[in-house]
């Protein structure tokens, strides 16, 4: 077998946004909202199913996979790759408008129900040491839970580094397979779970059409090239203060010295700086 990296933006979207096999949604919403008995998902209506982008290395037009259950409560499930500046007003920002949009004018709020939100990072994103973690509406004094509708909860996969012989419950094991599938050769044998072990099935390149393989190598190269981007701007960003803080430290004729110990700048580069200062 040769497992796809779930990471990616195709195989994410084509693993759990897969209408053929809601078995893996839905395994993957149970788990990690640790919901048993008569409280599990049985059934979902997968809202924006997988497609291919209509041009081979464009954009896809699927932000994340979202899904209905029975009771009408709607899930949005995200897969991301870098910490982007703004990232955590932008989550509450799309959840919530997920959550207003289920109404159109007029209609009673009544009728709203509540949006979940799942973040699958690979980053780290929040303190402590926990790889899955839950963020709800309370009151500080009471810890009162009466505003119910938005729910948040983050997969930090840099914080996860069990081994598969240390894997217990299906939660570790899902978590397991988004972090570590591209580097695997067959399916654990502690799979017992029928929706995961659709979802290796599933990531399995050699089952794959030519059309979602050429899908998921020209996402690899977008995100490669995304990630180089991001890279520049926050270097540039970096350098650009490192100009600001030797600016101020040259107007109030601090020694050159010390100029490098607090700006990170070479010698060579304030004495240019200068230059350009005086002219």
């Amino acid at each position: 077998m040769q497992f796809a990296d779930i990471k990616n933006d195709i195989a994410f979207r084509k693993i759990f946004g897969n209408e053929n096999r809601k078995e893996i949604l839905i395994s993957f919403l149970n788990a990690v909202l640790k919901l048993e008995g008569t409280k599990q998902i049985s059934w979902v209506e997968i809202l924006n199913p997988y497609q291919l982008p209509i041009v081979l290395g464009a954009k896809s037009t699927i932000l994340d996979v979202k899904a209905k259950d029975k009771a009408g409560n709607e899930y949005i499930i995200e897969m991301q790759v870098t910490d982007r500046i703004g990232f955590d007003k932008r989550v509450v920002f799309y959840t919530a408008k997920n959550y207003s949009s289920q109404l159109n004018t007029g209609e009673n709020y009544a009728q709203l129900k509540p949006t979940i939100f799942i973040g699958i990072l690979n980053f780290t994103f929040l303190e402590g040491e926990h790889y899955l973690s839950k963020h709800l509406i309370l009151d500080i004094e009471t810890q009162e839970h009466k505003l119910k509708d938005l729910d948040f909860n983050f997969i930090e996969l840099p914080k996860f580094n069990k081994k598969e012989e240390e894997l217990q419950s299906l939660v570790e094991k899902w978590v397991y397979f988004i972090k570590n599938a591209e580097n695997l050769q067959v399916i654990p044998a502690n799979v017992d779970d029928e929706g995961l072990k659709f979802a290796y099935v599933e990531a399995d390149r050699h089952l794959w059409n030519k059309n979602d393989l050429e899908a998921y190598s020209y996402a690899r190269m977008r995100e490669t090239d995304e990630m180089t981007r991001e890279m520049f701007v926050v270097e540039k960003t970096k350098y650009q203060r490192n100009i600001e803080i030797a600016t101020s430290m040259i107007d109030n004729h601090e020694p050159d010295e010390k100029i490098v110990l607090y700006s990170g700048l070479t010698l060579a580069q304030i004495e240019e700086l200068r230059t350009k200062l005086n002219q």
